[in-house]
């Protein structure tokens, strides 16, 4: 078996096009040092479909998954332009330092391998991997993930609870247990309103005050966050 590795998200590889179903083992990691996961959603699909484009205005299904971590409408919309969809395959949170595995049989025509989940606590940040060109040569390869801002909520950088929902001001959660409270917020307008590389937390070390409800010395990262290896049979 040939090991390869390619440093980049969205990397498209120099290989022709898959042209018959492969059996894929995908493991992604959390390389940051406190953020969350939510469920995962990975799929195979044609170059037609997408789970999100950078500099592009996200969907309402990206939305959905970067605000509020919901994969349910993004798992649909891949499902119906033909996508082989994987959802959750953690059970649950990804925690940092953790990893998950999953096997994907990407049917004929589906060479591209795009990943996202939510990452916590953050206002509409998650980490992705866009279009990635599935190698037709047997191998195992290895792509780095940076965290996106989808570009649809300011990062106050506030737990708030109920602020899951799309349009809803704030962090829904903070999962390891080490936000603060009572912050008077980081940001109140978003100026970059695109898909974005997200510009990390910003946090604070004030756990009753201060601008921030997140602790500056958990909660920032530096990309790439995640690494995603990824087993062509």
């Amino acid at each position: 078996m040939s090991h390869k590795h390619f440093i980049a998200a969205g990397f498209l590889g120099l290989f022709s096009a898959a042209s018959q179903a492969q059996d894929l083992t995908v493991t992604l990691t959390n390389l940051t040092q406190g953020i969350h996961f939510t469920p995962v959603i990975a799929a195979s699909h044609d170059m037609n479909a997408a789970i999100f484009h950078v500099a592009e205005t996200a969907s309402a299904e990206l939305t959905a998954l970067a605000e509020g971590g919901s994969i349910a409408d993004m798992s649909i919309l891949l499902s119906n332009a033909g996508a082989d969809v994987i959802e959750n395959p953690a059970s649950g949170l990804l925690a940092a330092a953790q990893m998950t595995s999953f096997n994907l049989t990407n049917s004929s025509g589906n060479d591209y391998l795009s990943v996202a989940a939510m990452m916590l606590p953050t206002n509409d940040g998650f980490v992705g991997l866009d279009s990635w060109k599935i190698p037709s040569e047997a191998g195992t390869y290895t792509v780095y993930l940076n965290a996106y801002d989808a570009g649809t909520e300011a990062n106050n950088e506030l737990v708030l609870t109920g602020s899951g929902a799309p349009g809803t001001l704030g962090i829904p959660a903070a999962p390891g247990g080490d936000a603060g409270s009572n912050g008077t917020g980081v940001s109140d307008a978003q100026s970059n309103t695109n898909i974005h590389i997200h510009r990390g937390v910003l946090g604070d070390t004030d756990a009753s005050a201060g601008a921030s409800d997140l602790d500056s010395r958990v909660h920032r990262w530096l990309n790439p966050v995640a690494k995603l290896t990824v087993v062509v049979q």
